[in-house]
């Protein structure tokens, strides 16, 4: 009976991470109308908006998403900004927003624009800069965003 229960709990296991990762970048949200909603969040909370633009199949999109949520990145992150996360697929999704906010997604991704409460750009990754985020590691990521911080805070 122990080998039966085992065996199920195994196949359970293997049949619920059969399907990959869990998604980062919801594929089916209105990448326009999330940035609009998230503006006046941004203005209460008087901190810029951070546009992240990448895809569930990347796999510096999911450190850098990882170290949002631990490590040292992640109070700065939940302090400094307001997130918002853009899927561009295979590079045929959103393509036209990452362009309204001069990132060349064929740089790499992930991608990040930074803009003002009032929907402004402060900032954007014009040369890739994260799209190494795997081998710049937790300590990189965070370097980046402590100066990508201070120059774009209000």
């Amino acid at each position: 009976m122990r080998f039966l229960t085992a065996s199920l709990l195994l196949a359970t296991s293997l049949a619920a991470t059969a399907g990959g990762p869990p998604a980062i970048y919801d594929e089916g949200v209105d990448a326009k109308a999330a940035i609009k909603a998230t503006l006046p969040e941004a203005e209460k909370a008087k901190v810029p908006v951070l546009v992240v633009f990448g895809a569930n199949w990347c796999g510096d999109c999911r450190m850098l998403d990882n170290t949002f949520k631990h490590g040292p990145s992640a109070p700065l992150i939940a302090k400094s900004f307001k997130v918002v996360k853009v899927d561009v697929g295979r590079f045929d999704r959103n393509v036209d927003i990452a362009e309204a906010y001069r990132v060349p997604l064929k740089k790499g991704i992930p991608a990040v624009a930074v803009l003002s409460p009032q929907g402004k750009l402060l900032y954007a990754t014009e040369g890739g800069e994260l799209a190494d985020a795997r081998k710049m590691g937790d300590q990189g990521v965070y370097d980046f965003f402590t100066r990508i911080s201070s120059t774009t805070a209000k």
